[in-house]
């Protein structure tokens, strides 16, 4: 170095440094980063395989959700077969003395029917109706009578029942008794 001019000396050295400033701010601008990134691959590709079984997953039980939803519709349209529609207090009134028939229940008085808008869910597709009505049973035919009704309409509910003895008995009706109750169905919505 001692034989080379100090202007080209002083050349030299800044070209070297150039040159290494140059080849570390390669090093940390591109290749650096580029080997940063090639290290978070594996686990985007890890990440994406797991979304991809998982569609894959969704994509196998579609044709059972689709079954299972098919089963639920049907399901569905048998139920609201039997839930009261068009005129409510015809329905209900032929709906009960149909029913009655099977049972040893006797139902001369049916009040006003009051719908609704039912209460116990937000934004439920049906509206409820409510229907008070009173007769005379014996005990155990009552209580069978109740336990049939609510099995065979599910759509239905007996709700505020009262019973009394009867207040005018008969020499063979001591054990009779009368009843109150409400019946509260759902409305079939129209479409």
């Amino acid at each position: 170095m001692k034989q080379i001019p100090k202007d080209k000396r002083n050349q030299l050295i800044a070209v070297g440094l150039g040159t290494m400033l140059a080849v570390s701010a390669l090093w940390f601008l591109l290749i650096d980063a580029q080997r940063s990134k090639l290290q978070e691959i594996p686990a985007q590709i890890t990440d994406v395989q797991e979304k991809l079984n998982i569609m894959h997953k969704a994509v196998a039980e579609s044709t059972k959700l689709a079954a299972e939803l098919e089963v639920a519709v049907q399901k569905l349209g048998s139920l609201e077969e039997d839930m009261a529609s068009g005129d409510l207090y015809s329905w209900i009134i032929d709906t009960v003395k149909r029913f009655k028939i099977s049972h040893h229940v006797d139902i001369p008085q049916f009040g006003p029917v009051v719908t609704g808008d039912v209460n116990l869910y937000a934004k439920f597709p049906y509206r409820q109706a409510l229907l008070g009505v009173s007769g005379t049973a014996y005990y155990h035919d009552f209580g069978k009578f109740l336990g049939d009704f609510e099995n065979r309409f599910p759509s239905m509910r007996l709700q505020n029942v009262e019973l009394e003895p009867v207040s005018t008995v008969a020499p063979g009706d001591k054990e009779k008794l009368s009843f109150r109750m409400e019946i509260v169905m759902l409305v079939k919505p129209t479409s």
